[in-house]
């Protein structure tokens, strides 16, 4: 994050030089915000020596071009709905090569003209990854998540009581890609002169970093926790105002599902690992909170942003999300902004979902090139899909005439 890059400071370079003899420390590190609580698929950790093993084959996708024909619900989806959060994606993209004609002409096209405009300017690509095993596949694993709505204050009080917090000033981004790229914007702190990994979040709050970072407090520490699974949100404040809460950083620690702790352990059956069932063991054992939410030690960090009623958060693209046609994807297989043709099903259904939507987001657990997240909206019945969502998908990248994709 730039803003991370300031604080750094002088202490960069000599934080790069450093860690070149030594900080492989930090393989505790792991990027981006995360956004529903799914099994982490996370790279294995580096080894804690300078020995390099023999690379194994990396994973890739195949861009395979089909007629719209194949595409399995297109006929029936309204893509002139789409029409406003492509036109959003299209402020970002105008600036690529490949789609500066698209979004220019995009421009001048009415929403009802959506269909015959995405036919004769772009072609179709399935999505099929490849393990580096040999072994490909289709289709992967779709979820869904949404902006939850919260009750808090800017003043600490018996009922508002659980802080979220800015980034503290000790958080530091240890940029190391090019060396290993399990450390590409890894996070740290100093001890001394060493660069040790940061605070996971058993010990944050007691280590007195976040001391003072308070932004508002909450009246539910669970509802605090998906916050930052979410990674944005709303604040009903007691005043009356409302005000967004918006991703600015987080401590680099991977992100561990707490659901999955709760099956490995017997306590909840997998298939209600969802995030209502999980909330309902919660409440119904209080005693065990924090050890089942320590379980998780990624802890993230927020800013406040201005806040339109109608209007969803920025995602990592850089403009608002739209309910139901915006989705969060691994960037690394699918261009981030681009429109997708996804085929899943509704939570808990077999009742075809296939619609027009568009690559604006990412995920800290959105990993892979068939893994996707499905931004459901605002509010509690957003969430209520978001959170029972865990279906199989296909997708379809949409990428302009004549121009070969590439992520």
């Amino acid at each position: 994050m730039t803003s991370s890059d300031a604080r750094l400071g002088p202490l960069r370079l000599w934080v790069r030089w450093w860690v070149l003899l030594g900080a492989l420390t930090l393989n505790a590190c792991a990027p981006a915000p995360t956004r529903c609580d799914c099994p982490d698929r996370s790279a294995p950790e580096p080894a804690s020596t300078l020995e390099t093993p023999l690379p194994a084959a990396e994973p890739s996708v195949d861009y395979e071009p089909v007629p719209w024909s194949a595409l399995p619900g297109w006929e029936a989806d309204a893509p002139e709905d789409a029409w406003p959060a492509f036109l959003a994606s299209c402020r970002v993209l105008i600036r690529q090569e490949a789609w500066a004609g698209v979004c220019d002409r995009a421009q001048h096209i009415a929403p009802s003209g959506a269909r015959s405009f995405f036919e004769r300017e772009l072609t179709p690509f399935r999505l099929v990854y490849r393990d580096g095993s040999g072994r490909t596949e289709d289709s992967g694993l779709i979820t869904g998540y949404y902006e939850p709505v919260l009750r808090g204050s800017r003043t600490r009080s018996a009922r508002y009581r659980v802080p979220l917090y800015a980034p503290p000033d000790d958080l530091l981004i240890v940029d190391l890609g090019e060396l290993h790229p399990q450390l590409r914007g890894a996070r740290g702190r100093l001890e001394g002169r060493r660069v040790v990994p940061y605070h996971e979040r058993g010990a944050l709050e007691s280590s007195g970093a976040v001391r003072g970072k308070e932004i508002v407090w909450v009246d539910d520490e669970i509802d605090a926790f998906f916050l930052q699974v979410q990674g944005s949100g709303r604040i009903q404040l007691d005043t009356g105002e409302t005000i967004r809460l918006a991703f600015a950083d987080q401590n680099g620690h991977p992100y561990r599902s707490i659901g999955r702790y709760l099956a490995d352990r017997g306590e909840l059956p997998l298939e209600r690992a969802s995030a209502q069932g999980i909330r309902e063991w919660l409440r119904a054992h209080p005693e065990r909170m924090q050890e089942v939410l320590n379980a998780n030690p990624r802890f993230v960090f927020f800013r406040e942003e201005p806040i339109e009623r109608d209007v969803g958060p920025n995602g990592a693209l850089g403009v608002p999300l739209t309910a139901e046609r915006s989705l969060a994807v691994d960037r690394r297989f699918v261009p981030l902004g681009a429109p997708i043709f996804l085929a899943t099903t509704y939570p808990n259904s077999a009742a075809p979902l296939e619609r027009l939507v568009m690559a604006q987001d990412t995920g800290g657990a959105i990993l892979g090139a068939l893994r996707a997240d499905f931004f459901w909206g605002t509010g509690d019945a957003a969430g209520e899909q978001a959170g029972r969502m865990r279906q199989q998908g296909r997708m379809w990248l949409l990428w302009p005439r004549g121009a070969r994709p590439q992520p």
